[in-house]
């Protein structure tokens, strides 16, 4: 074991993942400001949906959100050049979990495992080469690390691709029909438009999902088919950078290859200069016992996190009750229709509540169709109108559709949300149990169908 774990190795693909990462994560942090991502998150909405049980996290008031991003770009800069490295690193890792917990309208799984990353990367000795602190400080310098540093990182990387793979195993994906509503919004892209509305297209993008989230690592892993597992993974997320403009992660995925190739071949490709280390020293370290144990309980969680919704009743892809860090990415097509009720308590008078002037516009989507998003804006009023001296019971009526099928109520519309507390790890009794044909597809009426029988509509949308 400590020979497998202590064992020095090259750090040669350590030391370029983070200046690579690195400029990734300050590309990040500017980039959110730029692209007014920081705007409509943050300042725009008169609150956030944060994750609940962070209702402290909210953003910093007027426009001092904007200063926030562009100290977390300078931190992002620091682990770049290694500069400062562990503490450059440490700042940019809480201030982007403080954004991460701070709201869910923007939510993403590729912030969740750039969050952990950035943790991770706290821990390793990423900054012995190529940086300003070996620069300034020469006893720091080395070419090697012990070889558990890069077993963590692929470790991490293997736990989510293969979750990924795994939880495209449902009707709805193999079938085609998500991936062609995920396509349906992409026919105006110039010149793939209309190649990515072919229903042969829906099937491979849905199928080559499934087999490159389970296989990738393993390709990379093996050295014979390592070449081959890089240029699948070029295409495959220059694919979705292109058609889904996911930011930063396509390019993130594609550097996760520095811990595959051989140190041997990127040293000669992007570091000649560099001293390549071949010693093969083992230093077993003296916390030797808290590393191991702590990493242990660290993997314990991130294999086990994704599974909770097991242990809870009814389908994930309806209740969404584990839906979040779990790594079900692209998964689901949901639309839905909410109206607010609320009843003063003292008068027994209800009324139809005005939400939507609460909302900012990506808000309004989200909260119709999210169980702990509705949970929370009941809350939210709750506290509204008690400022004002009312107290009320709020009364959400919620339909849903998932993946182009007809409508569901979703919760019971009798029980005051304001009233009940949101329960993580266990069902929320007010989601009500999903249909029995909720997978079911919504049929388009046709001209004859409608001759037959008048109650039916054409939907030309």
């Amino acid at each position: 074991m400590n020979k497998f774990l202590f064992k020095h190795i090259d750090n040669t693909g350590l030391v370029l993942w983070r200046v690579v990462f690195g400029l990734l994560i300050t590309i990040q942090a500017f980039g959110e400001i730029l692209l007014g991502s920081v705007k409509r998150n943050f300042i725009d909405p008169e609150f956030t949906f944060n994750f609940i049980g962070f209702d402290f996290l909210q953003p910093l008031p007027g426009n001092w959100m904007y200063v926030y991003f562009a100290i977390m770009g300078i931190f992002g800069i620091g682990v770049m050049l290694g500069y400062k490295y562990r503490w450059s690193m440490f700042f940019y890792a809480l201030m982007w979990t403080c954004v991460y917990l701070m709201q869910k309208s923007s939510y993403n799984n590729h912030y969740y495992l750039m969050m952990l990353l950035c943790w991770l990367m706290v821990f390793l000795p990423a900054n012995k080469w190529l940086s300003l602190d070996a620069k300034q400080n020469p006893l720091l310098k080395s070419p090697s690390m012990p070889r558990w540093v890069i077993l963590v990182l692929i470790l991490q990387v293997w736990i989510v691709y293969t979750y990924a793979s795994v939880a495209k195993l449902y009707p709805d994906w193999l079938d085609g029909t998500t991936t062609k509503l995920l396509m349906a919004g992409k026919k105006d892209y110039w010149l793939v438009g209309d190649i990515l509305q072919q229903e042969w297209v829906h099937y491979t993008i849905a199928y080559v999902g499934i087999l490159f989230d389970l296989l990738i690592v393993p390709l990379l892993l093996w050295r014979k088919t390592r070449v081959i597992g890089f240029a699948v993974s070029v295409f495959f997320h220059l694919f979705n950078s292109i058609v889904f403009q996911i930011g930063i992660f396509p390019y993130m995925s594609i550097a996760f290859a520095f811990f595959f190739f051989s140190s041997e071949t990127l040293q000669r490709l992007f570091l000649p200069n560099k001293e390549l280390y071949n010693a093969s020293e083992v230093i077993v370290p003296k916390q030797k016992t808290l590393l191991i144990s702590c990493f242990t309980i660290y993997f314990i969680f991130q294999i086990g996190l994704p599974l909770r919704h097991w242990a809870i009743p009814d389908d994930v892809l309806w209740n969404e009750e584990g839906h979040r860090l779990s790594w079900r990415m692209m998964l689901r097509s949901k639309g839905g229709i909410l109206n607010v009720y609320t009843v003063d308590k003292a008068t027994g008078k209800r009324v139809k509540y005005d939400y939507l002037s609460m909302l900012s516009k990506k808000q309004r989507r989200n909260v119709k169709s999210k169980p702990d998003i509705i949970w929370q804006l009941a809350q939210r009023i709750k506290a509204v109108e008690a400022k004002k001296g009312n107290d009320v019971e709020v009364y959400m009526d919620v339909k849903i559709k998932i993946n182009g099928s007809p409508y569901h109520r979703l919760i019971d519309q009798e029980v005051d949300l304001a009233s009940v507390p949101w329960k993580i790890f266990t069902h929320n009794p007010w989601i009500l149990p999903s249909p029995v044909d909720y997978h079911k597809k919504e049929e388009r009426p046709t001209r004859e169908n409608i001759l037959k029988n008048p109650n039916l509509e054409l939907n030309n949308n």
